[in-house]
Order: structure tokens, then sequence, then C-alpha cells
């Protein structure tokens, strides 16, 4: 018997099983009907078949019915009794699509309760027709050559590090229901507790706390972060939360972009570039095309953390194995531990590779940096060594660059042409302040004497 027919059968038989009561009595009478069994026949191998799936399944799997289809053509009584005289499915049923019951952690969540594509389309107060515009999950986006039809706005930003990362803005009406699906969904899952970027309470001095003062600190950065978490990752990650496919395939759609970067839109290879070079651009490239998280999308990063929580739960444990500590932000990886922990960084780091990987990231080995005692060891934009902290040299910069403000006036100093240079400098402030106040406050006394009205020069005392 072919693979493809024992899919079909598992598959009625999945469809059987969920239109009804979750007990075993009821999931044998509908998979006789479905497969136009007589009731005076006992087929045992169907007994068998859903015994072993309410067993395995404590609750209906309504939100991964594909799931379940592969548990029963996975099965061997399955599989021994389509070899001899199989059964033709004779019936269709249709399960009425529902979430997984709120318990465990989704109880204490208060996820919305959406069972199908219309819930979702009244849930973001819009017609399922602007849904499904929307969510474009024919990925219509990539074809579009006029600006009006598409959703995003494209922006090239160099690395520093080398090539371009494609910032995907939304327009206004998909950045509000990207908004309210963060808000009121995403928000309200937790994220493991390694990730440190974009969460409420958390920050770079948060991520960067556990390895002040360590014998040795290790930094990794993952390439493409957003863009090589692809929409089948994203699928699974609202089934995972409970919602059926269909409403999860919505979601994820509504959450991800395919970008047209052909021709003049896609970046080009640097002067002189390598094999690599090349090799990288044209995966990034394809990365894009592909249905991806677009970096820029108000949802991305929630997502991106909880995409990742597999991957932070592997690297905590291992970490843990060796006495190490681990955090993340973003893309960045972050290890550190004492000289024990120093003697295994070049194992690890490929343990690290090798666990990334599995999950569908990849370790930008590149931009890998090992940091002992000895040296300046930078974290996040702070130096660790003692102390999270700007960096000397830094903060004698930003303090130079107000005095000349005092003296010469705010415009002498926007070199590089900000357009709110003072929200500039108050940012530039109040990073300061967040890990040395006596420095923050000495920079925010420097900054309430710049004249922003004339040119006066002010003396300064």
């Amino acid at each position: 018997m072919s693979a493809a027919y024992r899919r079909q059968v598992a598959e009625a038989l999945a469809a059987a099983f969920l239109a009804g009561p979750w007990e075993r009595s009821g999931l044998i009478e509908r998979g006789r009907e479905a497969l136009g069994l007589g009731l005076d026949d006992p087929e045992l191998w169907l007994v068998e078949v859903a015994t072993r799936v309410v067993t395995f399944f404590e609750t209906p799997p309504h939100a991964r019915i594909d799931r379940l289809a592969r548990f029963v053509a996975d099965d061997e009584a399955v599989r021994e009794r389509l070899s001899v005289n199989p059964p033709h499915v004779v019936r269709l049923f249709t399960p009425a699509p529902s979430m997984v019951p709120t318990d465990g952690p989704r109880a204490a969540w208060d996820l919305p309760t959406l069972s199908t594509p219309d819930d979702v389309a009244s849930w973001l107060g819009v017609a399922g027709e602007e849904l499904d515009w929307f969510a474009d999950r024919r990925g219509l986006e990539r074809f579009a050559s006029d600006e009006r039809s598409r959703h995003y706005r494209y922006r090239w930003v160099p690395k520093r590090s080398g090539g371009a990362r494609l910032l995907e803005s939304p327009k206004p009406r998909l950045k509000a229901l990207q908004r309210r699906i963060l808000r009121d969904l995403l928000d309200r899952v937790t994220p493991h507790d390694a990730a440190h970027g974009f969460r409420r309470g958390r920050s770079v001095t948060s991520y960067v706390h556990p390895h002040v003062a360590r014998s040795v600190v290790m930094r990794l950065d993952l390439a493409d972060f957003f863009a090589s978490i692809a929409r089948g990752r994203v699928v699974a990650l609202f089934c995972a939360l409970g919602y059926p496919i269909g409403v999860a395939r919505v979601l994820a759609a509504t959450c991800t972009n395919c970008a047209p970067v052909s021709g003049a839109f896609s970046p080009q290879p640097p002067p002189f570039a390598t094999s690599r070079d090349l090799a990288i651009l044209a995966a990034s490239r394809a990365r894009y095309r592909a249905p991806h998280l677009p970096q820029g999308a108000r949802t991305s990063p929630a997502i991106a953390n909880l995409c990742a929580y597999v991957l932070d739960v592997r690297l905590s444990a291992a970490a843990s194995a060796v006495g190490a500590s681990y955090t993340r932000y973003a893309d960045d990886l972050a290890f550190s531990g004492d000289d024990n922990f120093a003697r295994r960084t070049v194992r690890f780091a490929a343990l690290v590779g090798g666990a990334a990987l599995e999950q569908g990231f990849e370790v930008n080995y590149r931009k890998t940096r090992v940091m002992r005692r000895g040296v300046q060891q930078r974290l996040g934009g702070l130096v660790v060594n003692a102390c999270a902290a700007v960096p000397r040299s830094d903060y004698k910069q930003l303090e130079a660059t107000l005095f000349n403000c005092v003296r010469t006036g705010a415009a002498s100093q926007n070199r590089d042409g900000h357009a709110d240079f003072r929200a500039h400098l108050q940012g530039k402030i109040a990073w300061v302040a967040e890990t040395h106040a006596t420095r923050g406050a000495w920079l925010a006394e420097l900054f309430g004497k710049i004249d922003w009205e004339t040119d006066a020069k002010p003396a300064l005392p």
C-alpha cells in the first residue's frame, strides 16, 4: 500500500476522531463510519489505534490535526491493516476548529479565544476580505512594482561588519493590526528568562549584569536573526499557543512578509567580494524573498523571542553544565564564566553553533569574540570588566560634544545631520546615567546650559 493512500486514510481517521467526544468508544464508532466498517466486525486494529490515541493525546489536538494524522499513519496496527485488504474512505468528517483548552500556562496568559479565521478578522476589527489582503498568504508583495500596492516600505541599512540589512516598515493600517496582535496576544506570553531584548522590565543593563567581573566573556551573533525565522515556524508558534491551524496561518501571515529583493532593489556585492561574501549575500536574498519575519514590524521582536525559546533552553542548560552564565539580547548571545569555562570556549562555541543550526539559526563566527580579564570586555556597548559602564572614551567624547554645544552652539556639533539632535543628545545622556548616575547628572547639567533658541555662546562658569 502506497504512503499516499496510508496518509489519506490517516487524515480521514484523524478528522473522524476529532469530530466528537474525546473518548475511546466515540473514536472507534466514528472511525468505523469513516471507513465503512460493519458494526459486527471486531476490527481489533481500530480499537488498538483508538486506545493509543487517547492515551498519547490527553486532550483533543484540534490545533494540530496534522500531528494526529501523522501519529495515526505511523501506527504499526494501521500499517499492518492497510497492507492486507485495505479499507476505503467512505465518509469525510469535518471537525469544528477550536482552541486547545486553556489549562496550565495558557490560563495565566489569558489569550483571546480565536477558533476560525473569521474570528481573527472580527477580533482585529476588519472584514475577512481585508484580512486576506493584509495577510498576503500568496506572497504577492514580492511582485508588486507599485509602491502604493505594497504593505511595507523598504530601506537597506549597511551593517558595520559588511553587507546590508533590510528594514521593512509596515504601513499604518497593517501596523495597527500588528500592534493589536502584539498588545493583546504576544505580550501576554512569557519568553525564556534568558531573553532580555524587547521585554518590559529588561534592558541592556539586565542583559550584561550576569557577566560583570568574570574571568572570560564570550559573545556570539546570530546571522539574519529575524529573516531566518520562516513563516512555518511562526505558524508552529501560534499552534503551540493553542490556536487551530487555520487561525495560526492567518496570524502568521499577518506578521510575516515576502520582500521584493530582486534586480535593482537587491543589495549589490561589495568591491572585491570573496566567494564567501557572495554566498552570504545569496543566502540573505533567499531569506528575504521567502515568507519571513520582517525587521521593522511591531510583532517581530516578540515572535522572535518566542521562536528562540527552545534555543534559550538548550543554551541555558549547556552553560549551566560548565558553570557559565547565559543571556540573549535579540541576536546577541553572551556567555561568561570562571577559568574552567575559559579553557572550554572553543569547544563550547562549536556546541552553540550546532544547537543554533538545529533550531533554524546560524552563528556568524566572524563576529564571535572571546574576551578574557586582561582586555576590555564589552557587551551591548557596555564595559563589564569591573562594573557595567559606558566606555570611558564614549563618555569623554559625549562630554566634549556638550561642552562645544555650550560654547559654539548645537548646530555646529550636529555633524551627522540628526533630524532631532536635541533628542539624540538626551538619549545618549540617559544611556550614561543608566549605569553611572553621577556622570549622568554632570552631563545633564551641561545639556541644560545649551541655548537651543539662538546661536548665543554663553560662557562656562
